[in-house]
């Protein structure tokens, strides 16, 4: 902000703000000519559930600069490392927050974060920063001039166990017999297509919800993914706290997402406008601060991004971030990685039936209509006494 681009990052994020601002009103009642409401939804539910609609097409312009509240809950030990790291950030911000935050943890658990502050501590976050920047010169020097394969798919299994079914099935069996694994796994090589069925049958029973949550022996294998998202969707994701990741910086270069409401309504010049403005301004700003420069990138533009989870915690993601309530953008990309997960472990897979490939129209609108039938009953509740 004290250079000579202030202004062009003030004006560009401005304009993405002003757009999106001004888009709400003319794309709710847009939303609202293509889903009149029935008979037996609420005015208020039906309010709710067509702005929740409006604001979710429109949530690719709000830029990484977007600011927002998070909670964190730690240990002292977590806290400790997690401070160490923030010292290490090349954003200033995160320097920042983490000076404050250890000030803050001071108060309380001072014996537990005060390593980060001694010369042990900031002689650590100097390794990590200059670690970072090392191999970020390095992978410039090996792979700075290739160029992204434009025909991979944004959703893609590069990584899985093609033992991996023989494996969940004698990871089922073993605690309740006295053999030792490898032996148990050479019987399960035997075993019949009907016989391993049986078993994961058993081990799976009845599953009436999602909430019932698989067992322990889907920790045996796991799936590792590149995508391509938005990073609307990203932000969406990688909140899951089970899961291996790691990003690439936000950028402009992949493109950007158009959600088909927007070209429908005649409303998506002016937001491709709005995105087109934001890039410019990062490709004019990226030369000179590479990492502030990600600060203008909105949410409509793509992010790729490694994932590598469990079975377990896959039934728990993808069953969780295909409901109906949830974004259409990430809703695909669980649609997407469940039916990649299907197509390689069909055995396995076959029990995370709570997956949602529907698509929706209002996908608030059954959560409001709940909400009302809660409203209905407290009300109940309350002239009753």
């Amino acid at each position: 902000m004290a250079s000579s681009y202030a202004n062009l990052y003030e004006s560009a994020l401005d304009q993405l703000f002003d757009t999106y601002s001004a888009l709400i009103p003319p794309l709710t009642q847009w939303l609202k000519t293509q889903y009149p409401q029935d008979d037996q939804t609420s005015d208020r539910a039906y309010a709710n559930a067509t702005k929740a609609k409006a604001l979710d097409i429109l949530r690719g312009l709000l830029p990484m600069a977007t600011l927002t509240n998070v909670g964190l809950y730690g240990n002292g030990r977590a806290f400790e490392y997690l401070l160490t790291k923030f010292a290490a950030s090349p954003h200033a911000e995160i320097k920042s927050l983490g000076l404050s935050m250890g000030e803050e943890l001071g108060k309380i658990i001072p014996s537990f974060v005060k390593k980060s502050s001694t010369e042990r501590g900031v002689n650590y976050s100097k390794y990590i920063a200059k670690n970072l920047g090392a191999t970020r010169e390095v992978t410039q020097n090996l792979l700075g001039e290739l160029k992204p394969d434009q025909d991979r798919q944004d959703v893609q299994l590069v990584e899985f166990d093609r033992s991996a079914e023989d494996k969940v099935i004698a990871a089922i069996l073993y605690p309740h017999s006295h053999l030792p694994l490898e032996q148990i796994r050479e019987q399960v090589a035997e075993l019949s297509p009907e016989q391993k069925v049986e078993v994961l049958q058993a081990y799976i029973g009845d599953r009436q919800s999602r909430f019932y949550k698989a067992g322990r022996a889907f920790e045996e294998t796991s799936y590792t993914f590149d995508l391509l998202i938005d990073i609307g969707a990203y932000r969406d994701l990688q909140r899951h706290r089970l899961i291996s990741q790691e990003r690439q910086d936000y950028t402009v270069a992949h493109g950007y997402v158009v959600p088909p409401e927007l070209v429908e309504s005649g409303l998506a010049i002016d937001y491709q406008k709005a995105l087109e403005s934001a890039a410019a301004a990062y490709k004019a700003i990226a030369p000179d601060f590479p990492q502030a420069a990600q600060y203008l990138v909105p949410f409509a533009y793509k992010i790729r991004w490694k994932i590598k989870l469990n079975l377990r915690e896959a039934y728990h993601l993808l069953e969780l971030r295909s409901a109906r309530q949830g974004h259409p953008s990430y809703r695909r990309v669980a649609q997407e990685m469940y039916q990649q997960i299907s197509k390689v472990h069909p055995l396995i897979a076959s029990g995370m039936q709570f997956v949602d490939m529907n698509d929706y129209d209002l996908e608030r609108l059954s959560a409001e209509q709940r909400l009302d039938r809660k409203i209905a009953e407290q009300l109940t509740v309350n002239s009753e006494q």
